[in-house]
């Protein structure tokens, strides 16, 4: 005799099939329809079965986490992310916070002290004298908003692989961990980290970086969303515990790579 399902409580079998389905990296996602997607695919993609409204976002942290997985699988540190000409660059620059821009933090250049820690060599503090004095690289790229639009800016900084190894950073650390002032704070993978984009930004169009921008710095990564990039940094960790984040910790994709 055919099993008959019996409605689940507080779900929507086709919006909760339509929402794992968008968690699922490209090839996985296109194979998950493609084989005909259903409540008992989900239950076997994650081996929890879907019982009600609990049980149903249980299944979409299993699959958010299994994407977060294959897509740091797929990585690949070598591979660039697009630039582009001064021509390109998107003017204004649209602010984005989960904060209105007078709320912006405000904080003082002259007592700033980056704080450094975890499994590193040096712990000293670097106040932005010594950090503007280090080697610095331009790129002109996309930052991509999880809401769907994306812009074009012009950013300088040093890469944050330099600045690892001038802090005797271990590198083979699984995570390094950013703190910002206005209580924000995300955790990206090592080899994010180490890719040659990835830059401790200090100035947006060749001027200081704005306070609505992330002044006194922020992390400019064009491998990932936007929401991986913090603003405001006041500290920088490297450790093996994965420390979550603002956003992370509200069930966004950890990753969150592109």
């Amino acid at each position: 005799m055919a099993r008959i399902r019996k409605p689940i409580p507080g779900v929507d079998p086709k919006l909760l099939i339509k929402d794992a389905a968008r968690l699922l990296p490209d090839p996985t996602r296109r194979l998950f329809l493609r084989g005909g997607a259903s409540l008992g695919a989900l239950t076997f993609l994650t081996g929890c079965d879907i019982v009600d409204g609990a049980s149903a976002e249980k299944v979409l942290r299993r699959i958010s986490e299994f994407n977060d997985g294959a897509q740091a699988m797929l990585f690949n540190p070598n591979k660039l992310a697009p630039t582009y000409p001064e021509s390109a660059i998107t003017r204004p620059f649209p602010f984005n916070a989960y904060y209105p821009e007078d709320d912006a933090p405000e904080v003082d250049a002259a007592d700033f002290k980056l704080e450094v820690g975890g499994l590193i060599d040096n712990k000293e503090p670097w106040t932005l004298e010594r950090l503007y004095a280090l080697p610095r690289e331009s790129q002109i790229t996309r930052h991509i908003c999880v809401e769907g639009w994306s812009a074009v800016g012009s950013w300088q900084g040093v890469r944050l692989s330099e600045f690892l190894t001038r802090l005797g950073a271990d590198t083979r650390a699984k995570y390094v961990w950013f703190q910002c002032a206005e209580g924000y704070s995300t955790t990206i993978d090592m080899p994010t980290a180490l890719h040659p984009q990835t830059q401790l930004t200090f100035r947006f169009d060749n001027e200081i970086l704005p306070r609505k921008y992330g002044f006194p710095m922020k992390c400019r990564m064009p491998t990932k969303l936007g929401f991986k990039n913090p603003k405001h940094v006041i500290g920088v960790h490297v450790t093996n515990k994965d420390l979550g984040g603002y956003w992370e910790d509200k069930g966004y994709n950890w990753f969150s790579g592109l």
